[in-house]
């Protein structure tokens, strides 16, 4: 496989310019970046006023069917928040079901590329793919369970949707390597293992233990996507470094 990263005219660094790298410091030295007025503190100041007066991002809507109310009235009765959980589950089936189309982009510049091991790493990618595709099937069928629509976009999922917008940018970018792009999947596999870790832990403390195996399940699955992954972008990585 030929060598993703390559000598260039890259200029962002100052040694490049012995003569205008010091001219350089020394403009940003007589103009700290920080207001002559309160300096970082006074942004600080600011930031928390406008963390205090605003708005939450988004909201949970009421229930809209009868099972709905049923089960928001059970939990409320045993002293528990049923809007966390849905939240939560929200945001789980916006990040599985954005994470299907980050692999579908991970494989089209794996099948773009000359990996000596093409065949048998767009297996793994696939196979992966397909198993976040249950994962979000499965917690669609557990939304509507519970009485509520798996179609809300809910205040975790929207922070989820920003999130997911850097790791959209490194794949879908046809400058980045294969091997870029697995280190950009890794990181959302990490987090995706986490976050099945605490909506285990948060369903059962909302007495919705009927939820753990299936749960489980995943997490099992996404602690195997994990390994699959950091397999692939290490061998692409020891391969360019050779």
């Amino acid at each position: 496989m030929e060598n993703e990263t390559k000598m260039g005219m890259n200029r962002t660094g100052m040694q490049m310019s012995p003569i205008d790298g010091p001219n350089q410091v020394d403009y940003a030295m007589s103009r700290p970046a920080d207001p002559p007025q309160g300096g970082s503190d006074a942004i600080a100041m600011f930031r928390s006023h406008y963390i205090q007066e605003a708005s939450r991002v988004g909201s949970m809507p009421p229930p809209a069917t009868g099972r709905g109310v049923v089960e928001t009235a059970k939990s409320m009765l045993t002293g528990n928040s049923p809007e966390v959980l849905l939240d939560k589950l929200g945001e789980r089936a916006a990040y599985e079901r954005t994470g299907v189309r980050l692999y579908e982009a991970l494989i089209n510049k794996v099948n773009a590329s000359d990996q000596p091991e093409r065949a048998s790493m767009l297996a793994d990618l696939q196979h992966i793919m397909n198993e976040e595709f249950q994962h979000f099937q499965m917690l669609t069928e557990v939304i509507v369970g519970l009485g509520a629509d798996p179609t809300v976009q809910t205040p975790c999922a929207d922070v989820s949707g920003v999130q997911a917008l850097g790791f959209l940018q490194v794949l879908t970018d046809p400058r980045t390597t294969v091997t870029q792009g697995l280190q950009a999947i890794l990181a959302i596999e990490l987090l995706d293992h986490a976050s099945w870790e605490l909506l285990i832990e948060l369903a059962e403390g909302a007495g919705q233990e009927k939820l753990g195996p299936q749960f489980r399940e995943a997490l099992q699955a996404e602690a195997e996507h994990t390994v699959m992954i950091r397999k692939w972008l290490r061998q692409c990585l020891m391969q360019e470094a050779t």
